[in-house]
């Protein structure tokens, strides 16, 4: 399914704008052309109007005209040139010299709306003139006489050739009936002028556009740089170089930055305080375990030495996490980067003396560029557990692969010896110690540990059944 907008902040707004920019410029040539072609027909109307008022002096109020005050301006003086005149009255009809014998092409209609001549009456006689003049009424009179020209009406229409025409069309009540003076003029001064001045207007438009869309651009880089510089700091915190996110503009960013900060911090403390719990069980379990060694050590009370080995596993186990948790206390310094190509070569040349009565073979393809963010008595303990597990159960060869993917580093330890069952992998996933499941003793507790590590820096361990046997353990970390 299409999505109306994209899902960047970017995209969202070169989007907006670009649709804003174009409506913008297409409201504008129509308003910017509507006005052009306003202001021209005003043009043409006023040339339209000044005939028909010259024509009007040659009215007279009993609706006869009077030839010899008709004049043609030019250009209705010039033939063919498509502006003419006409006076249509009850007495007969005058035409511009520019239509020669031929009739002014009316509009559908208006020639048969020509009402016929009336019959002439029989004059009155004259009253005694008494020195006034008859009010007008509504009968028409000529401009000298105070009478004022009715206002000109426009109408479109086609001449004989079909070509449009604009008229003005003004009508005379007079005594002898009403007199309609019409004027024509082609539509082609105003269409012409229009069609020459919106190709300089598109141009100028579209110049406008891309204008605009180059400043678009620009805003954006600018008004986004801090989103940017946002982004990096929240990595630097990330990659612990930094306790907090230090940034002054925009204003508009600065509550989400103290809230961001305010996370950040109350993380702190909860992990400060976890690894504050984890220290205080490491040293009050000290206690009774140097007692318990020192009951160990008595004669009789460990002939085999099994719960020697397990007491002192403990113990490096207390040591290790209150390594950890001093290490917690000197503040958030940045967890280094540890290149993993050494490590894995100091494990892989002493694994195989401690399992030197099994023809056990590692093979490693591990880059030199290889880095991960991970401590390195971690990676150390991580990759030794792993290392060994595989040395233990595998039947002749161990594999050790790593790349790089990204901001992560993946690294497989493959052995072919008999794999664990479904139900086994499926434990592990579930977080459950392998022992608990069935499992092979001494596997599920160095697993639980590596997981726990990787998982620690920002990784995880996951478990995969070869084909046709073995185990594949992959391990990812973040890349430094």
């Amino acid at each position: 399914m299409l999505r109306p907008l994209p899902r960047s902040l970017t995209g969202r707004l070169v989007v907006t704008a670009a649709v804003t920019i174009v409506l913008a410029l297409a409201l504008a040539a129509v308003s910017i052309g509507h006005v052009l072609g306003r202001f021209v027909m005003h043009e043409l109307d006023g040339r339209l109007d000044t005939q028909i008022v010259l024509l009007v002096r040659a009215v007279r109020p009993d609706g006869t005209v009077n030839p010899a005050a008709l004049v043609d301006l030019p250009p209705f003086d010039r033939a063919g040139s498509g502006w003419a005149w006409e006076i249509l009255a009850p007495g007969g009809s005058w035409r511009s010299a520019s239509l020669g014998p031929a009739e002014l092409p009316l509009p559908r209609g208006w020639r048969d709306m020509r009402p016929p001549p009336p019959p002439l009456p029989e004059p009155p006689p004259h009253p005694p003139w008494d020195g006034q003049l008859p009010p007008p009424g509504d009968l028409f009179l000529p401009p000298e006489a105070g009478g004022a020209i009715p206002p000109p009406h426009p109408l479109d229409g086609r001449d004989a050739t079909g070509r449009w025409l604009h008229y003005r069309i003004t009508s005379l009540p007079t005594s002898g009936g009403p007199v309609y003076i019409l004027a024509a003029g082609p539509r082609a001064i105003v269409e012409r002028p229009l069609r020459g001045a919106m190709a300089p207007l598109l141009l100028s438009l579209l110049l406008l556009g891309l204008f605009l869309t180059v400043a678009l651009i620009v805003q954006l880089r600018v008004g986004l740089r801090p989103l940017t510089r946002l982004r990096v700091m929240m990595a630097e915190v990330r990659a612990g170089r930094l306790r907090a996110i230090t940034v002054s503009e925009p204003t508009e960013l600065l509550p989400l930055v103290e809230e961001v900060n305010a996370l950040i911090a109350a993380n702190h403390q909860a992990v400060s305080r976890a690894r504050a719990h984890v220290a205080n069980l490491a040293h009050g379990l000290k206690t009774p375990l140097a007692i318990l060694r020192l009951d160990l050590d008595a004669p009789g009370r460990d002939p085999d030495g099994v719960l020697r080995v397990q007491v002192a596993r403990m113990e490096r186990q207390i040591r290790h996490h209150l390594g950890r948790a001093r290490a917690a206390e000197t503040g958030g310094a940045a967890v280094p980067a540890s290149p993993l190509a050494p490590h894995v070569a100091d494990l892989c040349a002493v694994l195989p003396r401690l399992y030197a009565d099994r023809p056990v073979s590692i093979e490693t393809d591990v880059p030199e560029a290889l880095a991960v963010r991970c401590d390195p008595q971690d990676l150390d303990e991580l990759l030794g557990n792993l290392l060994d597990n595989a040395c233990r159960h595998a039947a002749s060869r161990v594999t050790v692969t790593a790349r790089a993917e990204g901001r992560m580093t993946h690294l497989q330890i493959a052995d072919d010896g008999p794999g664990m069952s479904a139900a086994a992998i499926a434990a592990f996933s579930a977080g459950r110690r392998l022992d608990e499941s069935g499992a092979a003793s001494g596997n599920g507790f160095g697993l639980l540990i590596s997981r726990e590590l990787a998982e620690l820096h920002g990784g995880e361990v996951t478990l995969a059944q070869r084909d046709p046997r073995g185990l594949a353990v992959r391990i990812t970390l973040p890349a430094a």
